[in-house]
């Protein structure tokens, strides 16, 4: 069995990236007003906006920018969340639901609105995101579900059978919905125009330097990195999601870490590429393992799901997506596949994201629930404008303690045997 995270390089995202901004490791100890460990969305948004207010930011990735969650995923930049608005009320009440709608509803502008801004090499489109339901009992979901956007001001409506099959390239649903604020990127691609718009702005950022432990004493914190050299610091956010190992013990097991799985063919016939999201919309489905699909900038039809808690074997790992990629577009047959890759998300026990401020001066962000392009970028800003004037206000949800998933390991084995259906099953397709 493969020891340590899957690696970058291989997927499709490493091979067709624009370059990384120079950096280097952390090897002279240093003081900042803020540090923050994790060179992902959520951190380098974080590092970004802190060091356009004039804040001495000094951020600190593990081992490469975008290493984490943020260079592996689909690339497909969705607003919202797992929860419906009117749900979004029921939870936090009117005032705060509506705040967190509105929240929600805009993460996508400011991914594309960051883009533009710094001028950034990301290959990009924004043509809308379609979620195809999978029975009857999600149809009815998915139309009230865009119903519910679009008395939000969204640009949202229902879709027929037809109507997704025509957008989609594929007869397998029975309808859906689509959300035209949504779009896609390259992942990776964003995550370096971050960081060299954060470089830009003032930020100091160090990869290859992972944070081997955090001590507050008298009003600092002091980090201490695995190559011996500190940062002191008068506020630490933490952003490290899935990644963060056992920096905060307690956090680990507040999430299920699972393992999402994607594989992207080669570059497709341009008679095959005519009919597969021939308005370059993106999918993902109702599924509670969902299933997601879209074709990158150069024409490759790219899908993700669930695959086993482990760190992968072999390309076996891979199969199940492979065979399910023709079953739902049996007309790339033929078509080779290319890339094979994963990568861990965090999952929270209420599907929301959690912002934790377990000691004074130290936040904690976790938990993507596959929004994570969007969110995160607003998240960053977000977080950046409560620490550097302490406004709780400005955070879209509530800080709340660290609560582990009861019965952890249970659960875990709970999760492990449900993927394991999935892949016996090919995802219910």
């Amino acid at each position: 069995m493969q020891q340590g995270p899957f690696p970058l390089s291989p997927s499709l995202w490493a091979a067709t990236a624009a370059a990384p901004p120079p950096t280097d490791a952390l090897t002279v100890s240093a003081q900042a007003d803020v540090l923050v460990i994790g060179g992902g969305y959520a951190g380098l948004s974080t590092a970004l906006h802190l060091a356009e207010r004039g804040v001495k930011v000094m951020l600190l990735e593990a081992r490469e920018i975008g290493f984490g969650g943020s260079g592996r995923n689909g690339g497909q930049v969705i607003p919202g969340l797992k929860y419906d608005p009117d749900a979004m009320i029921s939870m936090f009440g009117q005032e705060r639901g509506e705040k967190l709608i509105r929240f929600a509803g805009a993460t996508a502008d400011s991914v594309f609105n960051l883009i533009d801004r710094h001028a950034m090499d990301v290959p990009h489109v924004r043509h809308g995101w379609v979620q195809g339901a999978h029975n009857p009992e999600a149809l009815r979901m998915a139309h009230d579900r865009a119903a519910q956007w679009a008395r939000h001001g969204a640009d949202a409506q229902p879709l027929d059978r037809a109507q997704v099959a025509r957008l989609v390239g594929t007869d397998k649903y029975l309808g859906g919905w689509v959300d035209k604020r949504a779009g896609a990127i390259q992942p990776l691609s964003y995550a370096r125009g971050l960081a060299r718009a954060a470089l830009n702005a003032g930020a100091d950022i160090h990869t290859e330097t992972p944070v081997t432990g955090l001590k507050r004493d008298g009003g600092k914190w002091t980090a201490t990195t695995a190559g011996g050299a500190t940062v002191t610091a008068d506020r630490v956010v933490m952003c490290t999601n899935a990644y963060g190992g056992d920096l905060l013990p307690a956090l680990k097991t507040s999430i299920i870490d699972a393992n999402t799985f994607q594989v992207a063919t080669e570059p497709l016939p341009e008679s095959v590429r005519a009919g597969i999201f021939p308005e370059g919309h993106v999918t993902s489905d109702t599924r509670n393992l969902l299933l997601y699909f879209r074709l990158d900038h150069q024409g490759r039809l790219l899908m993700g799901g669930r695959g086993p808690f482990r760190e992968p074997k072999g390309p076996e790992d891979w199969a199940h997506l492979e065979r399910v990629m023709l079953k739902m577009f049996p007309q790339v047959a033929g078509t080779p596949f290319a890339y094979r890759w994963c990568g861990r998300v965090a999952i929270t026990r209420d599907y929301l994201p959690h912002l934790h401020e377990p000691q004074p001066g130290l936040l904690v962000d976790i938990g993507c629930q596959g929004r994570g392009v969007g969110l995160q970028t607003s998240m960053g800003r977000a977080m950046a404008q409560y620490v550097a004037t302490g406004d709780a206000n400005a955070l879209p949800v509530p800080l709340s303690p660290v609560v582990p998933f009861p019965l952890y390991g249970l659960r875990r084995l709970y999760v492990n045997a449900v993927v394991t259906w999935y892949r016996m099953t090919d995802g219910g397709v």
